[in-house]
């Protein structure tokens, strides 16, 4: 597997930058893909070195797959998932006490809340759009 620091098995070292096919392989995405979310997204900026090859170090592989997931996984629209790692970087360093205090205000930790909506939220909004569907 791509990333794995054991030597002689065909694969580079975790630190190592990956060239955009070997990024397309690891996320399951075409080499085109990846030169088109360069356009859409800014944060996404590999070195390109001669003949403009492209390699990618450790934090553009971390933000490809997050864009990947957001993108194919959670299914963002390109502008949403823009938005989702904007606002992402924005509160990063305050998420944290802000989770703590809805926490302590509430008496809930990670169990029964899903990025920071209670549970039964959830539970009896999906009742309603049942509901509404029938």
């Amino acid at each position: 597997m791509a990333g794995s620091d054991v030597p002689g098995d065909g694969s580079k070292a975790s630190g190592a930058m990956l060239a955009i096919g070997e990024l397309a392989d690891r996320i399951g995405v075409p080499t085109h893909v990846l030169r088109y979310w360069e356009t859409r997204f800014p944060q996404l900026k590999p070195l390109q070195r001669s003949g403009r090859r492209r390699y990618y170090r450790a934090e553009d592989v971390a933000l490809a797959e997050r864009i990947h997931h957001l993108l194919h996984v959670q299914g963002f629209t390109v502008e949403g998932a823009r938005k989702a790692l904007s606002e992402s970087g924005a509160k990063a360093a305050e998420a944290p006490a802000i989770e703590t205090r809805a926490q302590a205000a509430t008496g809930n930790g990670a169990m029964g809340q899903a990025h920071g909506v209670p549970v039964a939220a959830l539970v009896a909004l999906r009742e309603r759009l049942a509901a509404a569907l029938d």
